[in-house]
């Protein structure tokens, strides 16, 4: 759908352009947006994989499964459901705390698997359980520390100060994610009760 919504802009730019007189300017900003576009795939690309390289070292040097430790006072609040040594709870965990970092791309993989074995608990495959609904909440939510993603935007378009954001996103995403928690147990008692 979305795909269509794109085409149809585009379409209609151009007709607009040429119905009047315009289509000079039309082409000078297809060119100067795709170069933008590459500049800024070029620079999100090497903060990715700095970044990557970051979450490899700390999960060779004990950093994530430390993190991971921290965080399972809250995963057994969240997903109480959840057997102790169930593999949901290692993603789970990874899947939190790189979106903590400001990692969200590298959140996808561990979520996506994190999903997968929440859904092996499951008895009725055809219908998610609470766990599931509370971890897509969260997920969706993603409380983040350092939004790495938007500071590197702010910087590569200029901005003064691209690390302003920091507390801002902080408070909103602690918002969010409380907000999602909430909801998530409030509905998860409605429908174990």
């Amino acid at each position: 759908m979305l795909n269509y919504m794109w085409g149809i802009m585009i379409i209609i730019g151009i007709v607009v352009g040429a119905l009047t007189g315009n289509m000079e300017a039309v082409s000078a900003a297809i060119i100067d947006s795709s170069k933008e576009a590459i500049a800024l795939c070029i620079t999100m690309l090497g903060i990715v994989a700095m970044w990557t390289g970051v979450l490899k070292i700390a999960e060779v040097g004990g950093l994530m499964a430390a993190m991971s430790r921290v965080l399972t006072p809250v995963i057994d609040f969240l997903f109480p459901r959840v057997p102790k040594d169930h593999p949901a709870r290692e993603y789970i965990s990874t899947n939190f705390v790189a979106n903590i970092l400001g990692l969200g791309w590298a959140a996808t993989p561990a979520g996506l698997k994190a999903m997968e074995e929440l859904q092996k608990l499951n008895k009725d495959k055809s219908v998610a359980t609470t766990d599931m609904c509370t971890f897509l909440i969260i997920n969706i939510s993603s409380l983040q520390l350092v939004p790495m993603n938007i500071i590197a935007y702010r910087s590569e378009y200029g901005s003064v100060a691209p690390t302003a954001i920091i507390v801002p996103a902080i408070l909103a995403t602690l918002v969010s994610t409380l907000a999602g928690v909430i909801y998530a147990k409030i509905m998860g008692r409605r429908y174990h009760e």
